[in-house]
């Protein structure tokens, strides 16, 4: 097992917005937290507190919403002057160099080529998390408005490994199938078009082992694959990811760590000069905002401080939030850019980036050896 603690470590500063612009999905995978957010189309009608993330008629689930908090079902984001208002708000409170279109997924709302045209207008880098089903339609296009890069979410190489992680009313290798293909088509459309690509996997435990070596021999040539830790259960994931590590003979090049978010990941280098990343989480906290939390404890607060996120709720205003756990805490957007809880994230990032800059200075890579 190689030491990954002595590495030459980059800091990023943490300075994305994600959002969610669309809640529907085809597929229906069992560990899905929705960003934070009720299913739409089996919540529909319901008000704040009847809210169900358990399968209805669309099969899919939202993992945190019994204990969430979460007041409001989430719009479609139309691609117009109020969204671009939105991001120049947003922009305006918090540096923001990046916008990340989620979902549901992204690929499927109409109106994406205009949401990243109106984010580059900005001037900000657009990205986005799709699992692939509708990329071949519609890349074309978004990479004309100048989307920069696409993370795909792999679950499986077979239609049976897809569809073992579906919702009943989905989990039919027939239907995983053509998933399967739709993904494949999406990974050649981003590469002829010149979007980056990274394949996202998650690792719950070693009984996935074999399934992410064969998507790592499978997409590994064409993308960059990243190993992600299992939120419910990262010990048994880490150790996951070290299996496929030591299986590859990967070695570790540097630790990237995110500045004011608790995403970090180790670079690997494959014998054949491949890059593979492994991700995790740092147990990063809000001073103020996370202080008395009821999720404070580590096996509790699983993602801990991962950023801000931006969604709009039906028939209602813009709203910010800054976990997926406490969705209690999303304000509206005027009274997010108003708040102690802004200037709290604002500060929280800049006194993080430099004090791990100054941790890690000795080890910090030059820029021309970044990757």
């Amino acid at each position: 097992m190689h030491d990954t603690n002595n590495l030459p470590v980059e800091v990023r500063p943490d300075r994305t917005l994600r959002v969610k612009i669309i809640d529907a999905c085809g597929l229906a995978c069992s560990f899905c937290h929705n960003e934070g957010t009720p299913v739409v189309t089996d919540n529909g009608g319901r008000a704040a507190g009847e809210f169900t993330g358990t399968p209805g008629r669309s099969g899919r689930v939202s993992i945190y919403l019994k204990s969430n908090g979460a007041g409001f079902l989430p719009a479609r984001i139309p691609a117009d002057s109020d969204f671009a208002l939105a991001l120049a708000a947003v922009r305006g409170s918090l540096p923001t160099n990046e916008v990340h279109f989620t979902g549901g997924e992204p690929t499927l709302h109409p109106e994406l080529p205009g949401l990243i045209r109106i984010a580059r207008r900005l001037g900000l880098t657009v990205g986005l998390t799709s699992n692939g089903e509708n990329g071949a339609a519609v890349l074309p296009e978004a990479a004309a408005a100048g989307l920069d890069r696409i993370n795909l979410s792999v679950f499986g190489t077979t239609p049976e490994e897809l569809a073992a992680v579906q919702g009943p009313r989905l989990a039919s290798p027939k239907l995983a199938a053509r998933k399967l293909d739709a993904l494949a088509k999406t990974i050649e459309s981003a590469r002829t078009y010149g979007i980056k690509v990274s394949a996202n996997i998650v690792i719950p435990n070693d009984d996935h082992v074999e399934r992410v070596l064969r998507i790592i021999e499978r997409h590994g040539r064409s993308v960059v694959v990243r190993m992600l830790v299992s939120l419910e259960d990262d010990g048994a994931s880490l150790a996951a990811m070290q299996e496929v590590v030591d299986h590859l003979d990967a070695v570790p090049v540097r630790r990237i760590v995110t500045a004011g978010a608790s995403d970090q990941r180790v670079r690997y280098r494959l014998p054949d000069g491949r890059t593979l990343y492994a991700k995790s989480i740092r147990p990063v906290r809000l001073p103020e905002t996370c202080a008395e939390c009821k999720f404070t404890r580590s096996d509790d607060c699983q993602e801990g401080y991962y950023g801000v996120r931006m969604y709009r709720a039906t028939g209602g205003p813009f709203m910010v939030g800054v976990c997926i756990q406490r969705m209690d805490l999303c304000l509206p957007l005027g009274e997010f850019i108003m708040s102690q809880r802004c200037r709290e994230v604002a500060a929280f990032r800049d006194d993080e980036a430099a004090r791990l800059t100054k941790l890690y200075a000795a080890r910090t890579p030059s820029p021309q050896h970044r990757a």
